[in-house]
């Protein structure tokens, strides 16, 4: 990778007095460098840090000459792990990390920390990389506003309909995406939406980073003859004004119908948007029977 910063050449780490808790630490997204001086001392001090995949933070750690106690703690970890990392937390410093990036985005985390949150000890965050932040500075779409969106579904029909639901989002969209999935999900924009603009940030902050924009289709017609490799983010600029707005409907009736019965449901729903209360209710039936 290229940039990385040396263990040795590191000037001293700030001073900080362990407390226990629970410190959910953003790691580098590629280059090793990109981490925090704090950190660097919150991983020193740490009794256990809980980790994805121990290989790639021992790596980590190894690069830093840092040694720690490790707990692998994934999505698939039983209630007992996070148990017994919670009942450390409440007497040490517990460091949460994924294999790279910001946990919790996109990452496992959630329930640990909702757990540790309930069970009263204490949960910081060490901010630092995040990859869907990163390509979103440098793409070039308006950044007033975004959704992030995790990854697309991998089957085509759970992928347009995830795209479809998206439409009416008045802001730039954020997807994490697998390269060999790339193509199909530019193709799949490219027939809901050929006028926005798109960016594909690839490998970001090592040696081959790149962020392509353009259409969806021209970058599916780049990527169909240049395969891509590597770690990507996908966005997807906001709703042009040529775009009519899309209303999902099954949204708004399911809203209702936890208020109401299909009838009352439909005529709420259409009074609110002008659509005829006749198919609203048919479709509030199927809703029900679903």
């Amino acid at each position: 990778m290229a940039g990385l910063v040396r263990s040795e050449a590191l000037p001293s780490l700030p001073a900080w007095e362990p407390v226990p808790g629970l410190y959910i630490l953003a790691t580098p997204i590629g280059n090793l460098g990109d981490i925090t001086l704090r950190a660097l001392a919150v991983l020193q001090g740490a009794a256990l840090i809980a980790c994805e995949d121990t290989r790639v933070t021992g790596k980590l750690l190894k690069h830093y000459g840092i040694k720690a106690r490790l707990q692998r703690l994934d999505d698939h970890a039983p209630p007992e792990v996070r148990a017994r990392v919670i009942d450390e937390a409440r007497q040490a410093p517990v460091v949460l990390v994924s294999d790279a990036g910001t946990p919790l985005v996109s990452d496992p985390g959630y329930r640990l920390v909702r757990e540790a949150r309930a069970a009263g000890v204490m949960v910081t965050s060490i901010p630092g990389a995040c990859a869907a932040v990163s390509a979103l500075a440098m793409a070039g779409l308006p950044s007033d506003r975004f959704l992030f969106a995790g990854f697309l579904p991998a089957k085509d029909k759970a992928r347009q309909q995830s795209l479809e639901e998206l439409a009416g989002v008045a802001a730039t969209l954020v997807f994490y995406e697998t390269a060999p999935r790339l193509e199909k999900s530019l193709v799949a924009i490219a027939a809901l939406w050929p006028d926005r603009e798109v960016a594909v940030a690839r490998e970001l902050t090592k040696l081959h980073e790149e962020c392509r924009t353009g259409t969806a289709a021209a970058l599916a017609e780049h990527y169909a003859a240049h395969p891509p490799k590597g770690e990507i983010v996908l966005l997807v600029g906001p709703p042009t004004e040529s775009e009519a707005p899309v209303l999902d409907t099954d949204a708004l009736l399911k809203a209702a119908l936890a208020e109401a019965g299909p009838g009352k449901a439909a005529g709420v729903v259409a009074k609110a948007t002008g659509i005829d209360r006749a198919t609203l209710y048919a479709r509030a039936l199927e809703l029900k029977g679903e």
